[in-house]
């Protein structure tokens, strides 16, 4: 088990990246006031478990119990998609601005959804979880229009990089069209719904403008493509 991810060795679901405190950990998944063995399975009373050794044979559990390989593809999306989070973890520590601070801190919240999402099979018996949705998409599509409207206009590509927070949100860019194409590729196998690539598609062009915006406060040029 980690507990910085949504998998979940040992029949219990990890979520909010924190082991302090059992319910809020266990929220992204299912009403905390309602008894069940994946949540009770491997909880003291010190606290959620860090290790429980069901994994160490290459394989892991769902939501909902189905013991699956590591390296099956939806481990691979909702893996990357935590890679993505901890990418803007990384970012944050660059101290940027108040209103990229709250976006940033929205979307590594967002992608927990996502990631409990990913790992909770739309076949599974129990489904009382969120769901990634339209109106998530659409709250990405609010933030892009915000901080473009501040932006200089842009007549070519640019290079990756410039300040240091720009270049953390464009390496989180690129780790989540990566793992917008692995979900593409587990689509085509298994239902994940249609919101999922619609935000992870969001999400990187939001990143960008995020970038773009970085550079533009720290007064840093961009330094253009030439083909």
């Amino acid at each position: 088990m980690n507990a910085g991810g949504p998998a979940v060795e040992g029949n219990i679901p990890n979520a909010a990246g924190s082991v302090n405190g059992i319910c809020v950990a266990a929220a992204v998944f299912i009403d905390c006031h309602s008894p069940n063995r994946y949540i009770c399975s491997h909880i003291t009373r010190g606290g959620m478990k860090i290790y429980t050794k069901t994994g160490d044979a290459g394989d892991t559990s769902l939501f909902g119990g189905q013991r699956v390989p590591k390296d099956a593809l939806r481990i691979e999306a909702y893996g990357t998609v935590d890679e993505l989070n901890s990418v803007l973890g990384l970012a944050l520590v660059e101290d940027p601005d108040k209103e990229t601070r709250s976006a940033l801190l929205e979307i590594q919240s967002q992608l927990f959804t996502l990631g409990a999402d990913l790992a909770t099979p739309r076949s599974a018996a129990r489904k009382a979880i969120r769901r990634i949705e339209a109106r998530d998409s659409a709250w990405l599509e609010r933030e892009i229009d915000r901080v473009d409207a501040g932006l200089k206009p842009l007549h070519s590509f640019v290079l990756p990089g410039g300040s240091p927070l720009a270049a953390r949100l464009h390496c989180a860019r690129t780790v989540c069209r990566r793992a917008e194409r692995i979900v593409v590729r587990l689509s085509r196998n298994e239902d994940v719904g249609e919101a999922m690539t619609m935000y992870l598609n969001r999400l990187s062009d939001l990143l960008f403008v995020l970038a773009r915006h970085a550079n533009q406060a720290a007064g840093v040029a961009e330094i253009r493509w030439k083909p």
